[in-house]
């Protein structure tokens, strides 16, 4: 019997993809041989041969068996192939099948809005909440004093600082560096309630710090590329004792890629009245000052 279902499915998981193959490759009732399929230009052979289904299974990292990776403007994109290159038929004159490449695709969104839970009046501990379908996996959290472990569940006074700690699980992924584009306080959850007070805006620029009475900024350097440390002083709305909520919008670039602009890191400095960047070079944060990026 000929198969009606799909020939070839992917799966794209956090950290591997898995790619089924049924041997009826073509529909035509004729089964091919696994041993002439392979995954990649590596040619890594099957993880799995499901003789009851006549299925076979590639299971590989991210960027095993000669992967490649497209970086776009939203998504991490993981291009490899599928080879069907038939052995030769006992009689040489002859073919039977011809060969066939079939492009495999994993799309990875590389941006994410990250929120706190609510933040009450007593200042009851922070944590991250976030949503995903299998893609990066971004955190936000609130460290000690010294950044070694998550604070514990105690209360905060004006007066205290918040060390928050933005990072991104690479898995397998190629080398990442972790930007926090925008961090938003509100009184209910989301970026644009009102009414909301502004902590990072422009693509990166930690514009609290610039306020008289804050010691607001990033941490340098890094302790990875992967992770994005800054502190801000601890403040509320005026007048209202609802819950405080903070959302940020976390991004990542590859390593190999400069900060740019529009992919940057950038604290006020005070004593000096200018920008200055986590990495890269100063010119970068020119744009916070103009407000527009």
């Amino acid at each position: 019997a000929v198969s009606s279902q799909q020939p070839v499915s992917v799966e794209c998981q956090e950290a591997q993809l898995v790619v089924t193959v049924h041997r009826d490759l073509f529909g035509t009732g004729r089964l091919v041989n696994a041993a002439d399929l392979t995954l990649g230009p590596a040619a890594c052979k099957h993880s799995l041969l499901n003789p009851a289904l006549n299925t076979v299974t590639f299971t590989a990292g991210l960027h095993e068996c000669g992967s490649i990776v497209q970086i776009t403007p939203d998504s991490l994109i993981y291009r490899t192939l599928l080879n069907y290159d038939p052995s030769p038929a006992s009689n040489p004159v002859i073919i039977r099948n011809n060969p066939a490449v079939i492009p495999i695709e994993c799309h990875y969104p590389r941006r994410e809005n990250v929120s706190s839970s609510a933040i009450r009046p007593t200042w009851a501990p922070f944590s991250s909440t976030l949503s995903a379908e299998e893609r990066l996996v971004f955190s936000l959290r609130l460290m000690n004093e010294d950044w070694s472990a998550e604070r514990p569940f105690t209360g905060f006074q004006l007066g205290d600082i918040l060390n928050i700690q933005a990072e991104v699980a690479t898995e397998s992924h190629v080398p990442l560096r972790l930007f926090v584009d925008s961090c938003v306080a509100a009184l209910s959850p989301g970026a644009d309630s009102s009414p909301h007070y502004t902590i990072i805006d422009f693509n990166g620029c930690l514009v609290d710090g610039r306020s008289d009475d804050t010691s607001s900024a990033f941490i340098t350097p890094r302790p990875r590329e992967d992770v994005l440390r800054f502190r801000i002083d601890v403040f509320r709305f005026a007048g209202d004792a609802r819950n405080l909520y903070i959302t940020c919008h976390l991004k990542v670039t590859p390593v190999d890629q400069a900060p740019d602009p529009l992919n940057k890191a950038c604290s006020f400095n005070k004593a000096r009245n200018t920008w200055a960047p986590v990495e890269g070079t100063r010119d970068i944060c020119s744009c916070c000052a103009m407000g527009k990026c």
